[in-house]
Order: structure tokens, then sequence, then C-alpha cells
């Protein structure tokens, strides 16, 4: 397998082992509610799924999804945007890393001031908000893409609902109303996106997708 295949195979995987690592460490605790509590609380400081959840969720899925922006960024090369668009898919990687290196408090929210909880809040949210960010410049780029004209209205569909979730996840935070729902949500719209998006150019060669 060449270099090249591998980092568009991990944009395939990402978003399998992402969704597994949250069912998986889920399973693990009964009394964990993914309808009001934050997927990051999967790994917060001192619980049982911590060390599962930031280094075999986070930190590996945020590799894999900056090996996959290199991907595109080289595969559509010509196209300044898609530049742009891929860094912001990187960013978002190097987020998730951080979100998954820094662990929250329990709670992943209240008085707790540490470093770690602010640097993951940090992470976490510029994580977001690229990969938004990311889904709404491919739709452009991908519109000017013939062979990949179809991706172009499915990428701005998945950046608007990752948004409008994301901001529900926000709107519903402090009363705990179906947080941990708004967030799964997004993420896995946004997942999705990575996913079909890998899908499509797997069997595409790198120097004929743009």
């Amino acid at each position: 397998m060449t270099l090249s295949k591998a980092a568009n195979l991990c944009g395939v995987l990402a978003p399998v082992l992402w969704a597994a690592a949250i069912v998986f460490c889920g399973s693990l605790r009964p009394e964990f509610s993914h309808y009001a509590q934050y997927i990051s609380e999967l790994g917060e400081r001192g619980s049982s799924t911590e060390i599962v959840m930031r280094y075999a969720g986070f930190v590996p899925t945020g590799l894999m999804h900056v090996a996959f922006a290199a991907f595109l960024y080289v595969s559509f090369r010509g196209h300044r945007l898609a530049g742009i668009a891929a860094a912001l898919l990187a960013l978002n990687g190097i987020g998730r890393i951080g979100a998954g290196i820094f662990s929250c408090a329990p709670g992943c929210a209240g008085p707790d001031s540490s470093l770690s909880q602010q640097l993951h809040g940090l992470s976490a949210s510029v994580g977001f908000f690229a990969i938004i960010g990311a889904t709404l410049l491919w739709g452009i780029v991908l519109r000017r893409v013939p062979s990949l004209r179809g991706l172009s209205r499915f990428s701005f569909v998945c950046g608007i609902a990752g948004l409008v979730f994301l901001l529900l996840m926000l709107w519903s935070a402090e009363a705990r109303a179906g947080t941990g729902l708004h967030e799964r949500l997004s993420s896995g719209v946004l997942s999705l996106w990575v996913l079909v998006f890998a899908a499509r150019l797997w069997r595409r060669e790198p120097d004929r997708t743009a």
C-alpha cells in the first residue's frame, strides 16, 4: 500500500474508530448518559475509561485526520482554496489530539480552572469549528471538480447540520438537556462527511482528484 493510499484510508477508518471508542467506553460505564453528558466525559480525569478514550479515541483519530488532510492537500494542490480547507481539517485533527492529551475534570465543567481543563476546552472548540469550516469550504471546492460535484451539496448539508447541532449543544449546556445528544449528532454528521469523502476518493488516483 502506498503512503497516499494509507493516508486516504485514515479518512475512512477514523470515523469508524471514533464511533467505536465512544460506544465501547460508554458500555463500560452503565451510569453514563449519552443523552446528557459530553463525549469528553468518557475521558475525564480519574474515570475508568479515561486512558482508553484519550489514547484509543481522541489521539489516534486526530492523527488520522491530520494524515487524511495531508492526502487532500497533495491531491488537490491545484486548488488554492482546497489548501485552506485541508489545513482546517488538519487543525481539527490537532485539536482532537490536544483534547486527548489534556483531560478535563469530572463533568468537564464547573469551577475547575486547571490548565489541563482549559487546554482541553480550547482544543475541543478549535477542533469542532475547524472541521465545520473545512466541510463548508470543501463544499465550494468540490463544485469546481466535475467528477466530485455530487459531494458539494452533501458537504454543505453536513457543515450546516454540524454547526446547528453544535450551537444547540452550547445552548443546552447549562441545563444539560440533550447536550450529549446534540454533541454526538454534530460529531456524527461531520464524521460521516469525512467517511463518505474519503471512501469516494479511495478508488481514485491522487493526481486525478482535481
